[in-house]
């Protein structure tokens, strides 16, 4: 049957599904595999494409006027490891220094096998051993983080996906209305047997003294509600499919584009507005298929936010809200 038989509620109905099997994280290797956007493009026209049609290449500074004029006022970012990096936590995949490359010490077959299922019941500790590193509370919001968090504060944060875990995005201020943690959170948790949810918080007493936290009820093993190989996504990573559509400017910050279906998220915005990448290295669609309003600020991820904030003249706001933040904090912890 032809997809032009199907009656409108038969294909968004098509679509939601397709939606909920493209939803597990997937690790790219080789080919990329059909990303949502492509099959948002193929039942509703969305997305990117085709060739620039001679438009003039956009620059960071006609994005920064563009937003100083309101003409982008709804912004939409996706974030990835790189934001958190300069907060001392390591990210996964740089060779020699990430994640990936120094789990030996936690004894597991591969490095992957941390965040599988089928490990993770066989054997617990060495993800509690990691999560006891990553747990919110031991590392602080940077530059770029509170760079967000004014973007919520100017009212021109539409919505921020983030890939990071560690709960810096909170700390930050982001209220959890404008965050959608698409790799899950350790701001709660769920018991694998009988599937109540607690807070996160509840636990970490027994994370920090390196126990096993069970659940308090039937005691199965307590998993924080963070996205293994294999899970869905949280259903708040949906909102996508209204958000980007929305968005008139999208900001790429900190990330490999790696692992889908979150990656092709930097393809689900219409082809008409600026895309930003602030990142290390060429990634993506900014690497096989850039588009003339594509910008690329490659480098140190603080430097190139840095830069931005110098070109929107919002460097002294930044330095008032760290400060403000930091002090917040600061009392707040001696009180």
């Amino acid at each position: 049957k032809s997809l032009g038989c199907f009656s409108p509620s038969e294909q968004l109905e098509s679509f939601c599904h397709l939606l909920h099997f493209l939803s597990a994280p997937r690790r790219i290797q080789g080919a990329r595999p059909i990303s949502l956007s492509a099959a948002a493009t193929g039942i509703f026209g969305m997305g990117r494409g085709g060739d620039d049609n001679g438009n003039q290449k956009l620059t960071l500074q006609d994005v920064a006027e563009l937003i100083q004029k309101k003409e982008c006022h709804r912004m939409v970012v996706m974030a990835g490891a790189g934001i958190s990096t300069p907060s001392g936590i390591p990210d996964f995949r740089s060779p020699g220094s990430g994640l990936y490359s120094n789990l030996q010490q936690y004894d597991i077959p591969y490095p992957e096998a941390i965040f599988e299922l089928a490990y993770f019941f066989h054997n617990p500790k060495p993800f509690f051993t990691l999560a006891k590193e990553l747990y919110p509370g031991n590392y602080r919001p940077n530059y770029s983080h509170y760079f967000l968090r004014l973007l919520h504060d100017k009212g021109l944060l539409l919505r921020l996906y983030t890939q990071n875990i560690d709960g810096l995005e909170r700390i930050a201020g982001i209220p959890p209305d404008k965050l959608v943690e698409a790799h899950g959170t350790f701001a709660t948790a769920t018991c694998t047997v009988c599937r109540r949810s607690y807070p996160g918080e509840d636990f970490r007493g027994d994370v920090m003294a390196d126990k096993i936290p069970h659940c308090p009820v039937c005691t199965g093993l307590i998993k924080p509600d963070i996205v293994f190989f294999g899970e869905q996504l949280p259903q708040r990573f949906f909102l996508h499919v209204a958000d980007f559509p929305m968005a008139d400017v999208l900001f790429i910050i900190g990330t490999s584009l790696e692992v889908q279906p979150f990656a092709s998220l930097a393809d689900a915005v219409r082809s008409s507005i600026p895309r930003v990448l602030i990142n290390r290295d060429l990634v993506g669609p900014f690497a096989y298929q850039p588009q003339y309003n594509d910008v690329a600020l490659l480098g140190d991820v603080v430097s190139g936010v840095e830069k931005f904030v110098e070109l929107m003249a919002w460097k002294e706001e930044m330095q008032e809200l760290i400060q403000r933040e930091t002090e917040k904090k600061y009392f707040g912890a001696n009180r």
